[in-house]
């Protein structure tokens, strides 16, 4: 019982940092609307969550929170990054005279793989968020579980898993809103000011 209460816990806690709007988070419900590469993006995400959960389960977390060179390198090339594919997001969000990039999923050729899944390790990889969350703060909660802290951790990794699943997949169910381009212009919108909402967060911390 004490087992499944650590795991639990960590479910809980897992989803308390995950469900949130965010850079990440955008990228997924984007994709998971246009349908592009889904099953993909998906795994990244998911698959990076539990490596870097376990990276702070493990105790990484107190060794990298030591190197505040790594922290701040990590925090500028993350904003820049934010920014870029804020910007990017915007100029979608805006009339052109290409709107071929607005129309709706099924219309217009899906986005490269390699590119799909660069953007997806820079939205994870380089968002110092993550690592104050997952490996940090993460990382010591599931140190106060002691010898239970794998079980946490693997809790952790359960909320992760179910929460990009049912993000990318179950943003399918949008599909008819986003048959218009003024939906598509709305959505990028948003995520444009996510993307730098969040740089000008880190660049202030």
């Amino acid at each position: 019982m004490d087992t499944l209460a650590a795991a639990l816990s960590g479910l809980a806690f897992g989803l308390s940092l995950i469900v949130a709007i965010g850079a990440q988070n955008a990228f997924v419900l984007r994709q998971g609307v246009r349908r592009e590469h889904v099953g993909t993006v998906v795994l990244v995400c998911a698959a990076s969550d539990t490596v870097l959960i376990a990276a702070g389960t493990a105790g990484l977390g107190a060794v990298v929170a030591r190197s505040e060179t790594v922290l701040e390198v990590v925090r500028w090339v993350g904003a820049a990054v934010l920014v870029a594919y804020g910007v990017r997001s915007g100029l979608r969000a805006l009339p052109r005279h290409d709107p071929g990039s607005l129309h709706p999923a099924g219309q217009r050729p899906p986005a490269a793989l390699g590119a799909t899944v660069l953007t997806t390790l820079a939205l994870t990889w380089l968002n110092p968020h993550v690592y104050l969350d997952t490996v940090l703060l993460l990382g010591s909660v599931a140190a106060g579980h002691g010898s239970l802290r794998w079980a946490f951790g693997a809790g952790a990794c359960v909320a992760s898993w179910l929460w990009f699943v049912g993000l990318g997949y179950g943003a399918r169910a949008l599909a008819p809103v986003f048959a218009r381009r003024a939906a598509w212009r709305v959505l990028d919108g948003v995520i444009a000011v996510v993307m730098v909402l969040v740089a000008v967060s880190l660049v202030l911390r």
